[in-house]
């Protein structure tokens, strides 16, 4: 929160105002400076408060992002949230202006991203009548968010709002949607410029949270099975992120020098380059990272839930452990999938702090199971057909990768693209990676990379996108250039829906329902330049591929690069739905573990190093 919002709130406190003027003093008072949404009927008071707000003079200012689409703004904000750690603010109309965000906002549940939601309301005498534009928002949004309130009573409006943002952000994060019917935007009242509403259980269970500290019992148990330990392994997962662990979890796997495999969501959480880097593991994990999880006897899962696409089928997932830990804030989450010998439920950064101060003293080392990781990365590395005259999309992200060295924010839509981005391209830092994963999205790339540009203006962002999933919201190209947000997208185009595809060839004899004749005529780059971008390029060669990308991100200002990809490539490893990694399927370039003998006389000469396969 900014110190002049809290100032411009506190000088308000007193003054009579509308409703609306008391919604847009509480976003600046909880120091929001970006908002995104869609007008209409139902919420017209706010945006008009907006702009008062705005022209008033000594007023922080809320910048106003409108999308092309709903779903588009709640992907902003969400991309806004994800790239800050800050809550996103989201503001739209009623009935359909609301229903359009249903997707992004049960995507922030699915993913913990904090956000707050205002959606307008037909007026309360109006309510359950069938009015113009009105939509049960409180019934559909209560199985979506984590809390949706309905103001009934103008004087809870202002505290409604502050408390909205204390939920969104306090224990697990998620969204948070306030209907305000427009008769409660046009009443007029007294601003307190303080208070929220009471919540008494919730308030104990989050102090109780916030407050919680390892207990010295609990830390000496976790250490005395990390003793008996040759092959620790920890898992982290998107928590490690939205609880802002990344430094801690660096340290603790540092101190003791413990290899690291991420989920999808925990991407970010170490830097791909560590040493002690396995990259991510599950469905489409590297080879390397599930060869890990395999032969590790010790699992320490911090801020991850065993989700169906890491722990596949579930008994069989890390199944040589024979001591599994697990840290999250959610204690829901404990044991939910997977049976575990110890944990313990808080903020993960504190419990990771707490575990690294205890063991200190801790000196035991994993040297031959670091080397043992070291030799899998080396012996089962992310690879392709390297001499294809077909554009792949593996290179492609390798070339990207070499030019901005780890350091930029990459969104993605949901995809093959999606998983390549994941598994070629390297992160430095949390929060640089921005996918929808739970929910997986189609559509999400764009505007969430809007949102992220947004909150880091200093970044380069860039979306990494496919056209079967850019085309979900490619309204949005005209959002970057109507704001001139200097997002760069990257569109690997295969003419298809090559995720699904892919799955119609391994797992459906090769029978494309529904992707026989999908979308291909559109023009991305003439769409492009129709919405006024002034770089929007597309390659078809190999030898254009290094150049274009250097002048593609080099530019100043939105950018589009289309890049022609080979259509049959495909994503791999996979481990199939339900199956273990021992079934994971490498395809034709990466190299799979080639039998179990190997496995066996590799562990009979170095026993320190391997664990009891069979």
């Amino acid at each position: 929160m900014s110190a002049a919002a809290v100032k411009g709130a506190k000088g308000a406190a007193g003054k009579t105002m509308s409703g609306a003027e008391m919604i847009v003093e509480v976003l600046a008072q909880q120091g929001v400076d970006t908002v995104f949404g869609y007008s209409g009927g139902a919420i017209l008071p706010t945006y008009d408060a907006v702009l008062r707000h705005n022209t008033a003079a000594g007023n922080s200012k809320l910048r106003l992002v409108v999308p092309a689409n709903e779903q588009g703004a709640g992907f902003m904000a969400a991309g806004y949230a994800r790239a800050s750690g800050r809550p996103g603010a989201l503001i739209v109309t009623s009935g359909p202006g609301a229903t359009n965000t249903v997707t992004p906002i049960r995507d922030c549940m699915a993913d913990s991203i904090p956000l707050v939601m205002i959606s307008g309301q037909v007026p309360r005498a109006a309510i359950g009548t069938d009015a113009f534009q009105e939509a049960p928002v409180f019934n559909i949004m209560t199985a979506c968010a984590k809390h949706v309130f309905l103001v009934k009573e103008p004087e809870e409006l202002e505290a409604t709002m502050r408390t909205a943002f204390e939920i969104a952000t306090t224990g697990r994060p998620g969204p948070v949607v306030i209907d305000v019917p427009k008769d409660v935007q046009n009443w007029m009242g007294q601003y307190q410029g303080t208070g929220t509403l009471s919540l008494r259980g919730y308030r104990e269970r989050q102090e109780d949270l916030a407050s919680r500290r390892m207990e010295k019992e609990q830390a000496k148990e976790f250490f005395a099975q990390l003793a008996k330990s040759e092959r620790p392994l920890i898992y982290a997962g998107g928590g490690v992120i939205a609880g802002n662990a990344a430094k801690e979890l660096r340290a603790f796997a540092k101190a003791f020098g413990i290899p690291v495999v991420t989920t999808l969501m925990g991407i970010g959480s170490v830097s791909t380059t560590d040493p002690l880097s396995m990259r991510m593991l599950g469905m489409h994990g590297a080879a390397f990272a599930n060869y890990a999880v395999d032969d590790c006897d010790f699992l320490m899962a911090v801020g991850s839930r065993f989700d169906d696409r890491v722990a596949g089928k579930v008994k069989e997932f890390a199944q040589n452990a024979k001591f599994i830990a697990h840290i999250d804030i959610d204690a829901a989450e404990i044991g939910k999938v997977k049976a575990v010998d110890w944990s313990w439920v808080g903020q993960a950064k504190v419990g990771l702090a707490d575990l690294t101060a205890y063991g200190r003293n801790f000196k035991k080392s994993f040297t031959p199971w670091q080397k043992h990781c070291k030799a899998l990365k080396a012996e089962h590395p992310m690879n392709y057909d390297r001499n294809s005259p077909l554009i792949q999309p593996y290179r492609v992200l390798e070339e990207l990768n070499v030019i901005t060295k780890g350091d930029a924010i990459v969104t993605t839509g949901v995809g093959q693209h999606q998983m390549w981005a994941a598994q070629y391209c390297d992160f430095q830092k949390e929060r640089t990676w921005i996918t929808s994963g739970s929910m997986g999205t189609m559509g999400f790339g764009l505007p969430a990379a809007i949102g992220a540009q947004l909150a880091c203006p200093g970044k380069t962002v860039i979306d990494v996108d496919g056209d079967g999933s850019i085309r979900m919201n490619l309204g949005e190209l005209e959002t970057l250039t109507t704001y001139d947000v200097p997002v760069k997208v990257l569109l690997l185009n295969n003419l298809g829906d090559g995720m699904v595809r892919q799955w119609q060839k391994m797992y459906f004899g090769n029978r494309f329902s529904g992707t026989d004749k999908s979308l291909h005529k559109k023009d991305f780059v003439r769409a492009a330049e129709a919405d006024g971008f002034g770089f929007a390029k597309r390659v078809t060669e190999n030898a254009a591929v290094r150049k274009t990308l250097e002048k593609f991100i080099e530019f100043d200002g939105p950018a589009l690069l289309e890049v022609m990809i080979d259509p049959d490539a495909g994503v791999y490893p996979m481990v199939g739905p339900g199956s273990s990694y021992r079934e994971m399927t490498t395809g034709d370039w990466i190299k799979p573990r080639a039998n179990v003998e190997a496995v066996a006389e590799e562990e009979a000469t170095d026993p320190g190093a391997m664990p009891d396969l069979f």
